[in-house]
């Protein structure tokens, strides 16, 4: 038979069930604003019956209930909502690194009125102007000095600013692998604690709220995938391996690559292997690094490079006052202090490498005029090398833009006196040098006997970087070439000390020797204030104003794209924080509801008790006698 005391029991559970489910409620509503908070809710469940049909029992008809038990306290989440954030989140990291470092970088193109760089380029090639009118006149000399000053503190601040702001960059990369490691060894300690909870049959719903909101703010520095099929193994991946396999962690570490300037790398922490992220926001800091800011400073330094050389290159073949050609205007700082470009680059003590910045032929050439000839130039790229195909109908020119358009690291243009000329551009794979021609080879005659640059053709005439005196496969007359400059010139470049003591010195005219000396030849003032308007080729732009417009265009169109980029994705995280709130949030009005609702159990409960009390009092102290 039944016991009398099994009501007591049963409204006793009653009472218990009521009051877990109104703390869970107090529990979310005090955790309403907490980030990453999902609601919970206990789950009721009959207590099994005393009776089993397969054991003794009563003669009496049914099974008499035992009342309500707590089956566990859930949280409420969609997972695949969950999936969905974690996998927009890398976006929205990626795209906010970016711009904002783009929006820094803008602000170093300071393109608006006298202080811009282009500016000041415009007011130096007008100085060599009016020396060209003026060519006696001491103060047209010193307007040439004092404005070529000006635009190289403007070059030389470009750069110092674009430098700083990659070393920033570096710092932040360094900080936010760091982070992603703190945030690795967090989640493998809320792992270890998760398992031993679930094992003892209980839900860590708060631990997991925790693990969840690492999960997210992880995703935003590295783009990740998540695994939570085996409840004993929680594992994070990024491109297939693990971050994460439970309790053991894979790190990342920061280290340097000196082919890279010394910045660092990110690599696995246990075997040093290079970690290329695709998103997130360590992959934006990475592309910002070695992609824009590389870019901008490669282009700046294009530019000056080549703004150098063709300055030098016609002042050079001046003649001075006192009669002197060959003297620069620009002090040039050259990669090595060989004359024939000559660099022991494997450190065993002997030369064998050629460092080479121009290359240029012997002959005149008509940028109008039909070559006659057939065969195929053979150029350096970034991962070998690259044909240009040239057939007798062909012009210069036609060859020439070619030969630009072809994806080189090389530039090809025609010199004021119609010489061909290659220069090396910065290269496309870090591990080449920069400004370094690395080989030049033509199969049929054009750069042979037409341009009078090579000795001959085919494999046996070429001209390879990766031997010692390379420049003797040149022909012999008027080639030349010019040694590889010091890395980043546009943080060095400086006028010659000797016009900088004694502006008088600068040559204005042409001549080859002191009794050709002219005083009023204005020629060679004129020909450098025509470089401002001609096709130069700095690298694949086709003179200085093509440079400034692109460049300039170019950093203003990245942020804008990143500035939209971060709008859009942060609106689609936004539509998805929304629906996650609709399914895992507080609502106080549904919580409300749940109170009174349980606040009603509990009474029920608590009267149920009392009137078995009564009952029980009832045949304990008056039944009898």
């Amino acid at each position: 038979m039944g016991s009398t005391f099994a009501g007591i029991e049963l409204g006793k559970r009653s009472l218990n069930a009521n009051t877990t489910a109104l703390t869970t409620i107090g529990h979310n509503l005090s955790n309403a604003g907490t980030e990453g908070y999902s609601r919970q809710r206990v789950k009721l469940g009959t207590v099994n019956p005393l009776t089993d049909p397969g054991l003794m029992r009563p003669e009496r008809a049914g099974q008499i209930g035992q009342g309500v038990e707590i089956t566990s306290i859930e949280r409420i989440k969609d997972n695949l909502l969950e999936n969905r954030l974690i996998s927009s989140a890398d976006e929205v990291g990626f795209w906010k690194a970016k711009d904002t470092y783009l929006y820094m970088t803008e602000k170093v193109y300071n393109e608006v009125g006298d202080s811009s760089i282009r500016s000041q380029l415009d007011g130096f090639w007008e100085s060599w102007q009016e020396l060209s009118i003026n060519p006696e006149l001491l103060a047209s000399k010193q307007v040439v000095v004092k404005r070529g000053e000006t635009l190289l503190d403007s070059i030389n601040t470009r750069f110092s600013g674009l430098q700083e702001i990659q070393t920033m960059i570096n710092d932040d990369v360094k900080v936010t692998v760091g982070q992603v490691n703190g945030l690795l060894n967090n989640i493998k300690d809320l792992n270890e604690q998760i398992v031993k909870i679930e094992a003892m049959g209980d839900n860590p719903n708060d631990l997991l709220d925790k693990r969840d909101l690492l999960v997210k703010e992880l995703s935003q520095n590295i783009e990740i995938t998540v695994d939570n099929r085996d409840p004993n193994e929680f594992s994070v991946h990024t491109k297939g391996m693990h971050l994460i396999q439970g309790g053991i962690v894979s790190g990342l570490r920061a280290e340097p690559n000196q082919l890279n300037q010394g910045f660092d790398d990110i690599v696995w922490d246990y075997n040093g292997e290079k970690v290329y992220p695709k998103s997130g926001k360590l992959a934006g800091l990475i592309e910002l690094r070695d992609v824009d800011l590389r870019d901008e400073i490669n282009q700046l330094d294009t530019m000056t490079i080549n703004f150098v050389d063709m300055v030098n290159e016609v002042h050079r073949e001046s003649l001075n006052p006192l009669g002197e050609t060959g003297v620069d205007f620009f002090t040039e700082n050259y990669f090595i202090n060989n004359i024939s470009g000559n660099y022991d680059r494997n450190g065993d003590g002997e030369y064998d490498s050629s460092f080479i910045f121009r290359l240029r032929g012997g002959n005149k050439l008509e940028p109008k005029e039909q070559s006659g000839l057939n065969g195929v130039i053979t150029l350096p790229s970034a991962n070998g090398t690259v044909d240009v195909t040239y057939n007798p109908n062909d012009t210069v020119d036609d060859i020439i833009t070619r030969i630009n358009n072809s994806g080189a690291d090389i530039s090809a243009s025609l010199n004021r006196n119609g010489q061909l000329t290659f220069k090396a551009t910065p290269s496309s794979n870090q591990e080449n040098p920069d400004f370094v021609i690395r080989s030049l080879e033509d199969s049929g005659e054009f750069l042979v006997g037409y341009a009078g640059l090579l000795q001959q053709s085919g494999p046996d005439g070429a001209y390879n970087w990766e031997q010692a005196d390379s420049v003797l496969q040149l022909a012999a007359g008027d080639s030349d070439f010019s040694v590889a400059p010091l890395n980043n010139p546009s943080g060095w470049v400086t006028i010659n000390s000797r016009i900088k003591a004694d502006p008088s010195v600068i040559a204005s005219g042409f001549g080859n020797n002191r009794d050709d000396v002219n005083a009023g030849d204005g020629r060679a003032a004129s020909a450098i204030a025509a470089l401002r308007n001609n096709d130069v080729m700095i690298g694949k732009y086709k003179s200085f104003d093509d440079y400034f417009a692109s460049t300039t265009a170019e950093i203003a169109l990245k942020g804008e794209q990143a500035g939209i980029s971060v709008e859009s994705h942060e609106l689609i995280m936004n539509d998805l924080i929304s629906l996650q709130q609709s399914v895992s949030g507080v609502n106080m009005d549904e919580e409300m509801s749940e109170m009174i609702k349980f606040q009603h159990g509990y009474n029920a409960a608590a009267k149920f008790i009392a009137q078995m009390d009564e009952m029980m009092d009832t045949i304990i102290n008056r039944m009898g006698v």
